[in-house]
């Protein structure tokens, strides 16, 4: 009898700890999240802090230009003209913005790669107040409408120039790249790697346009 009762004893505890097994191990095959289940999760995060990064930096300036317009009406008779000038001052906002909202990118969830595909060429808006003193011009040819279109034109390719010739691109660059090392910061923390232009973006300095 007592040997017949040890294993029936052994039994139970076989039985109890099966059971035992059976239930750990589905209670972690129901609750602990697949790998496809975290790398779509993974993923969505990613997605989410990086449109959070989405928008428009600007650099704003300030030009000012002083032009003098002339324009001369030559007549049959040798030597009478009928002219006309005005000294035009311009006083000009400038912005140079990137939408961050069109920065375009890849994701490769197995491999935990970001890739920034395409970065916006910036935008500059030019929003000039003009202004003219000492206008002159005869009967015979007075200011229309198509001379003052020809220097607006004639002041924005000035300005442009200015502009080029400034530091206000090459700081509304600099702001966009602080902008986008938050991606670079959002996919590190997460363990992901940024790449640009075939290019692995480990620091700031990394991100060149």
């Amino acid at each position: 009898m007592g040997f017949f009762t040890t294993l029936s004893e052994i039994r139970k505890w076989l039985v109890l700890i099966l059971l035992g097994l059976v239930l750990f191990f589905g209670y972690k095959y129901f609750t602990t999240p697949s790998r496809e289940t975290t790398l779509e999760n993974d993923t969505n995060l990613i997605q989410q802090q990086i449109k959070n990064v989405g928008k428009l930096v600007v650099t704003e300036g300030h030009f000012a230009e002083v032009l003098t317009y002339k324009d001369r009406k030559k007549t049959y008779i040798p030597g009478i003209t009928f002219d006309k000038k005005a000294l035009v001052v311009i006083n000009a906002d400038v912005t140079v913005g990137f939408d961050l909202s069109k920065v375009t990118y890849d994701i490769d969830a197995e491999r935990k790669i970001v890739t920034i595909t395409h970065i916006p060429k910036e935008e500059i808006k030019i929003s000039p107040d003009i202004k003219y003193y000492n206008t002159e011009s005869s009967t015979f040819n007075a200011f229309t409408g198509d001379d003052y279109n020809k220097i607006a034109k004639s002041a924005k390719e000035s300005l442009a120039k200015k502009i080029e010739n400034s530091t206000l691109k090459s700081n509304a660059q600099n702001r966009l790249l602080s902008e986008l090392t938050k991606m670079l910061v959002v996919t590190n923390s997460m363990g992901w790697t940024l790449q640009y232009k075939g290019n692995v973006i480990q620091k700031e300095t990394d991100l060149k346009l």
